[in-house]
């Protein structure tokens, strides 16, 4: 039941992102790592952000071994500073042409179990860190008229989810800046968009049953399956593919859109 990834790919020869750079936090795993194979897959130079270098690196392998381009950096996103030196650096030896902001963190809890620490936390990742990247390329895109922003927001910014009281508030944060990038720099060229998953099988879910779960796990995954109406957890794939495509030149009449991958939920549940 654990996550597997397909690297059966042979090589890489789609030209869908050839000359283009992508700038994916979060590489490391998950949906980032899926969605940086998938650019790399599609002829763009990948660049990764993450703490998980182990991860990243991981990463990096599968793509090179496939003839793919990537490069890999240890970055905290939630560290302004840290996130200006290295943007800065690659900027002196090449644009950043797509930037996908998906490195996130979760907490499960209400607001009376919610602390301080825990709100912080969940802040300087999903809020703060969506802000520092961005701003961290926008100078550079506004310079070329040219530029995609993604971010990942969630069902949890639109609908209210049981025991997410810090996670949505985060999430909120993340589609509403989607909203207002888009209005500030449509006229520079730039397209920002967010997309809002539903839950995905990701190592996350699974190290989620793991430890909460250990006795009753099958169970358990399976009704957390079946809370989506579609009846089952999108796959990894599913959500690289809408992204890739709000990246992508097909998509390029779209901005300031938030657009759900949630099996229904939203739609049909509420």
């Amino acid at each position: 039941m654990s996550t597997q990834i397909n690297t059966n790919t042979s090589t890489f020869t789609s030209n869908r992102f050839a000359g283009k750079v992508a700038l994916i936090t979060g590489g490391g795993s998950g949906i980032g790592q899926t969605t940086s194979i998938k650019f790399a897959q599609e002829g763009a130079h990948v660049i990764i952000f993450d703490l998980d270098m182990a991860g990243a690196n991981k990463t990096k392998e599968i793509i090179e071994s496939n003839n793919g381009s990537v490069s890999v950096f240890a970055c905290n996103v939630a560290k302004q500073a840290e996130v200006n030196a290295i943007v800065d650096e690659i900027l002196t030896e090449q644009k950043i042409d797509i930037l996908i902001n998906n490195a996130g963190i979760a907490h499960i809890g209400n607001l009376e179990n919610t602390e301080e620490d825990d709100l912080d936390r969940i802040y300087q990742v999903n809020v703060k860190g969506c802000y520092n990247m961005m701003k961290a390329v926008i100078d550079s895109m506004k310079t070329r008229q040219s530029g995609v922003i993604l971010n990942m927001a969630s069902i949890a910014a639109t609908v209210g989810i049981e025991d997410r009281f810090a996670y949505s508030m985060s999430k909120g944060a993340v589609l509403t800046m989607t909203y207002s990038v888009a209005r500030d720099y449509i006229d520079h060229g730039i397209r920002c968009n967010c997309i809002a998953p539903g839950r995905v099988h990701t190592p996350f879910v699974d190290n989620f049953l793991d430890k909460n779960y250990p006795d009753n796990r099958d169970e358990m995954f399976d009704k957390l399956s079946k809370s989506q109406p579609i009846g089952r957890m999108g796959k990894v794939e599913e959500i690289a593919g809408l992204i890739a495509y709000l990246c992508s030149d097909e998509a390029a009449f779209i901005t300031g859109s938030n657009f759900p991958i949630d099996g229904g939920f939203v739609t049909i549940n509420n």
